[in-house]
């Protein structure tokens, strides 16, 4: 088991613990090396970093950026971010506020299917009122007993085609890759099994992503299956890219894999740890 998690959420985005408490459950699953990866959001590395450096853990200031590709909604990590830089934080502002917008429009879809106050009640879930996500709009529904889990509103409301699903366009994947640059990080796909693209247009993205300057994907993390592992862990080599593992912890009740507790990557891995943080596992 890796005794490290370079992808994990807290209340700053759709998390369940604040960044405190995050790192002290990674504390204690062994966890040696945190990244803190909020959606969209830096705010809650400085409480991070306290706790921390409390508990003996390496905290990794670190992002995640949503991104519109070929009309795929993607996700690109950022690890290892000055998260006080101005290029980064501006970009960081405009997507904040494109998830307002689409906030009200998913309300008044969700209206028009039936369920009033969903905005109200979504907000009421969300721990930071600048980033409201599909997540707190899940957990509004779960609570309004429209599904019994997280997972299943997903499937039932929020996907695309259902009533509380709404096109949006995020940040261009040049100008994510280029804010993490700019702030001393480096750019990691994340999970990228997720997204039901081809395997055609996996290899486009994938091409386009390395040559605009990002580094590694996600080979080992709670949304790939042990297959998947090993696709992604070729498709690295075929593209020259690190790779990374992260869980993609959320929450206690919600994620598939608890923080820290991420399976062996498949061999013949060269990981962004080993070129980025060499001390992490010694």
């Amino acid at each position: 088991m890796l005794p490290l998690d370079l992808h994990s959420h807290s209340t700053v985005s759709d998390g369940l613990l604040s960044p405190a408490d995050l790192v002290a459950r990674a504390a204690e699953n062994g966890v040696r090396g945190l990244a803190l990866t909020d959606h969209d959001d830096v705010g809650g590395i400085a409480e991070a970093s306290v706790a921390a450096r409390r508990l003996g853990v390496t905290l990794i200031p670190g992002v995640e950026i949503s991104v519109t590709w070929r009309n795929h909604t993607i996700h690109v990590v950022g690890l290892g971010i000055d998260p006080a830089h101005a290029l980064l934080l501006a970009g960081l502002e405009a997507v904040r506020s494109g998830r307002a917008e689409r906030a009200r429009r998913m309300a008044e879809s969700l209206a028009r299917a039936g369920i009033a106050s969903s905005l109200e009640g979504a907000l009421r879930h969300a721990g930071n009122p600048r980033l409201v996500s599909r997540t707190h709009f899940a957990r509004f529904l779960v609570e309004q007993g429209h599904a019994r889990d997280v997972k299943r509103v997903f499937n039932r409301f929020l996907a695309k085609g259902k009533p509380g699903y709404v096109s949006h366009r995020w940040a261009e994947l040049d100008s994510a890759v280029a804010w993490i640059r700019a702030a001393g990080g480096i750019a990691v796909l994340a999970h990228p099994g997720r997204y039901g693209i081809g395997k055609n247009a996996m290899g486009s993205l994938l091409g386009e992503f390395r040559d605009l300057g990002g580094s590694g994907i996600e080979v080992v993390t709670g949304n790939h299956t042990q297959a998947q592992f090993h696709e992604f862990a070729a498709r690295a080599r075929e593209f020259g890219l690190l790779v990374s593992a992260g869980s993609d912890f959320h929450g206690p009740e919600e994620s598939f894999v608890d923080v820290g507790r991420l399976p062996d990557l498949p061999s013949g891995c060269a990981t962004v740890w080993a070129r980025h943080w060499p001390d992490l596992l010694q």
